[in-house]
């Protein structure tokens, strides 16, 4: 399954880390544009200097990782489609570029499930395609928010525990399941 990641669901630290984990755990492919990328290091500019230069560094590792994840839009697909937002079509003519089956982002109004069902795509929000994703690899997933985990309690000198971080991180589903069955989709 390939799924277009929206520069919404990559720019922040845990959604991204656990969306990209699971793709390491080859649950899907991810799929972006150098458009999308350049939108998550202009987000990070608002952090500061240092906060583009890191946004950069992690584009590079995730490009050295997915070298095949970054489609250049066909050129005048664009103009075939409409979405309310218009700034938001480059990420349609991703998915239609690439042949993805999803588009993972948190706007959901911004992609209507109608037009992209035209196209053969669904819109998954982040939460729920990784509650999926947990569904059918509860060891997986867990393995991948303790990293995670460590990871954030690392960085920010804290301690977190993981259903607060996961809330935190617009996660809750996921957080709810990990922290409360630890690693059984059955027992809830």
């Amino acid at each position: 399954m390939k799924a277009v990641l929206d520069t919404c669901v990559i720019y922040p630290t845990v959604m991204r880390e656990m969306l990209l984990g699971a793709a390491q755990l080859g649950h899907f492919t991810p799929i972006w544009s150098g458009r999308i990328l350049e939108e998550w290091a202009r987000a990070a500019r608002k952090l500061g200097p240092e906060g583009e230069a890191q946004a950069r560094a992690e584009i590079a590792l995730a490009q050295a990782h997915w070298p095949f994840a970054s489609y250049p839009t066909a050129d005048g697909i664009e103009q075939r489609f409409w979405l309310p937002d218009a700034a938001d079509i480059h990420v349609l003519a991703t998915a239609v570029t690439s042949s993805a089956d999803i588009i993972v982002t948190v706007n959901a109004k911004d992609f209507p499930q109608n037009i992209l069902a035209e196209e053969g795509l669904i819109r998954r929000d982040p939460d729920g395609f990784l509650y999926d994703i947990w569904l059918t690899d509860p060891e997986g997933l867990a393995q991948v928010a303790a990293s995670v985990l460590s990871e954030a309690n690392r960085l920010s000198g804290d301690q977190w525990t993981l259903r607060p971080l996961m809330k935190k991180a617009r996660l809750p589903r996921l957080g709810k399941a990990l922290s409360t069955n630890a690693g059984s989709p059955s027992s809830g």
